[in-house]
This record gives structure tokens, sequence and C-alpha cells, in this order.
């Protein structure tokens, strides 16, 4: 049986990591997406990155699959996903699916706390 530990530590190994001065550069971007899959009452309350998607992460997948009802245009193949969450593991997992289905450009920007501890801009929830 797959251990969380060992999907993290694949998920890891699968999409590199990207540090929140290198996020802050992309921040605006059009060929960028900030990827924000905490759940919405944690968006409520500290906000997310400036023009970021919030997007739980049980949603992902119905929302990246053009084939899917619940799809979300903003769910662009050819752009950098940079993804993050609270401390780093549900965006490390949510980067290693969109990588699964076809996203070549995907960063895991680890916790949302990291951002702000950078000086990161926070847009209110």
């Amino acid at each position: 049986m797959k251990t969380v530990q060992s999907m993290l530590a694949e998920a890891d190994a699968a999409v590199p990591r990207i540090s929140p001065d290198e996020a802050k550069k992309a921040v605006g971007r059009a060929d960028v997406l900030f990827l924000d899959v905490r759940e919405p009452a944690e968006v409520a309350t500290s906000g997310k990155v400036p023009g970021a998607i919030a997007t739980p992460r049980g949603l992902i997948e119905f929302r990246a699959d053009p084939a899917s009802a619940a799809y979300d245009k903003d769910f662009d193949p050819s752009k950098t996903v940079v993804a993050y969450c609270a401390s780093g593991g549900r965006s490390a997992l949510v980067a290693r699916t969109l990588k699964d289905m076809g996203f070549a450009n995907v960063r895991n920007l680890g916790g949302f706390r990291g951002w702000v501890d950078a000086g990161g801009e926070v847009e209110k929830g």
C-alpha cells in the first residue's frame, strides 16, 4: 500500500518547486496560472496570491479536463501552473495530477505562509 509520505515524495520528485521570490516575478503574467488549492474557508480567511484561481484540491481534475461539465477555461495546458496550498502537501499532489493530465509546466510554490513571509502581495479572498 502506498503511504501519503511516498505519494508526496513521488510528487516532489516529479514537480519542481518554485521559490516565493521567483513566483513574485510571475504574478500578473498572462502565461502563468496561480492555483490556490485550499478550501474556500481557508482562502476567505487569509486571502490568496493576486489573480490566483481558487479551486479546492478535490475539484482539480474536473476543472482541468475540457471534456468535463465543470471545466474551467483558465486551466490552459500551455500556461505555467504555479500551485500552492497551506503547507505544500496538497499543492504537490495537485501539481503531480496536472502533470499526469498533460500540463507540461507545473510548479509547486508550497505553502501560502511562505508566500506571505517572503513579502508576497495578498488579494483578499
